[in-house]
């Protein structure tokens, strides 16, 4: 059975930093693409940013150089630094897995989200 489970989430400050993280199980996590989405309240979910099995990374405009999401393939896990947050980051972000290990838009598998609040 496939299981992601996000972690990380929270209240944060304009311009504060989070990591989410993501435990991967019951899929050979290496080979997989992973990727991390959003949904706003009254939003559709949007692709924030994603890395391949072989490691390119994958950016929406709106978090190029302040998210960077990477993998780390023995721990089954896959993270997303989030750094200069704005309000407008906040949302519920998912955890996704494709077993298409070079798709852009991962999407086989999900995760259950966390919320990521931005407020002052």
């Amino acid at each position: 059975q496939v299981q992601l489970v996000e972690s990380g989430g929270g209240l944060v400050q304009p311009g504060g930093s989070l990591r989410l993280s993501c435990a991967a199980s019951g899929i050979i996590f290496g080979i997989y693409a992973m990727g991390w989405y959003r949904q706003a309240p009254g939003r559709q979910r949007e692709l924030v940013a994603s890395i391949t099995s072989g490691s390119s990374t994958n950016y929406a405009d709106s978090v190029a150089g302040r998210f960077t999401i990477s993998r780390d393939n023995a721990k089954d896990t896959v993270y997303l630094q989030m750094n200069s947050l704005k309000p407008e980051d906040t949302a519920v972000y998912f955890c996704a897995a494709d077993r298409y290990g070079s798709k852009r838009y991962p999407r086989d598998y999900w995760g259950q989200g966390t919320q990521v609040t931005v407020s002052s």
